[in-house]
């Protein structure tokens, strides 16, 4: 019986080429030759004990892969996309090639021949990878309208430079409409267009994105986003959407709202704009599984309430804010 000889300690954590086994020292015939290694496509191998890892697999197909860049759906989850439940998990490998090398034909890996224009691949992480806007272009053809509305938000959202690595968002709509009107011909164009007329800056999550939409397929205005309770006070609290004139502030609480920490900090949030004569709405992933089906109908009801309540029309007349 053979006996495994180890990986060398450079090649244990991730699949790897053959241009790198043979730099750690292995022979063509160590490859195919020790158990503990098995290949995966042509020119590239993994450590048999290696779990899978989207990130590093995708490193190992980039290197192995000349010309060509890691695309779609594998591009979206290493871009830390929102992706609908049913591909936030996808394993995928997307690689795309330019139309004058031949087609992908790895096993496992789905191939693409695209046109890209210039500044549309990069190299980020260790990888070729479609940029942000680009994989947004590319999902297009996959993702249904309102998840693409989703992640085009999440795209063109301005960073909290405090909270966040960053304080320029990922794209603008100017930016994302010039490179749509570049591929006119690319499948799911017509889906970008519209979307583009659809996304809007201010949506700092999925889920408030789907309210907004659900409210606009319901009939209701559509609302203002990242609402100050006062203008010009960047220390003021702020709702995720709502109608000022109304003083109807919505809020989505998703996950971390559940800490104990964030939980008083949205109490004193609710309070100071109830204080100040606003209604507040706080609405929650029950909703969005319902496809925010009875919080469009809450909404419906406050703003009715907002003609008719005397208490309300009252507020109005005070200086907003």
């Amino acid at each position: 019986m053979q006996i495994p000889i180890p990986v060398p300690s450079q090649l244990k954590s991730a699949p790897f080429t053959l241009a790198e086994a043979i730099e750690a020292g292995l022979t063509h015939r160590d490859l195919w030759g020790r158990v503990s290694i098995e290949p995966v496509s042509k020119g590239i191998y993994r450590p048999s004990s290696w779990d899978f890892d989207l990130e590093g697999a995708a490193k190992s197909l980039s290197a192995a892969s000349p010309g060509a860049w890691i695309s779609h759906i594998t591009a979206a989850r290493l871009h830390g996309f929102p992706l609908p439940p049913w591909l936030s998990d996808s394993n995928e490998l997307h690689l795309s090639k330019p139309r004058r090398l031949p087609a992908v034909r790895r096993k496992g890996v789905t191939g693409h021949t695209l046109v890209v224009a210039e500044g549309e691949i990069e190299s980020n992480r260790g990888l070729w990878i479609s940029t942000r806007p680009r994989t947004w272009l590319d999902l297009a053809r996959t993702l249904p309208l309102n998840e693409l509305i989703c992640v085009g938000d999440h795209l063109i959202r301005v960073p909290r430079a405090e909270f966040e690595q960053r304080d320029t968002a990922y794209a603008t709509i100017d930016g994302l409409r010039a490179m749509v009107d570049r591929h006119k011909n690319l499948q799911g164009v017509v889906r970008a267009r519209e979307a583009l007329e659809l996304m809007r800056v201010g949506a700092d999550s999925a889920p408030e994105s789907m309210l907004r939409l659900a409210m606009l397929d319901a009939g209701l205005p559509e609302p203002e986003l990242q609402i100050p309770l006062r203008i010009g006070d960047r220390l003021s609290p702020s709702a995720d959407l709502g109608y000022r004139e109304r003083r109807l502030a919505i809020q989505y609480d998703g996950g971390h709202h559940l800490e104990e920490e964030q939980i008083h900090s949205d109490r004193r949030r609710d309070k100071a704009f109830r204080a100040a004569g606003w209604t507040v709405l706080v609405f929650g992933k029950d909703d969005l599984a319902d496809g925010f089906s009875d919080a469009t109908g809450r909404i419906k009801g406050a703003l009715r309430k907002a003609w008719t309540d005397p208490a309300i029309q009252a507020g109005f007349a005070r200086p907003k804010g």
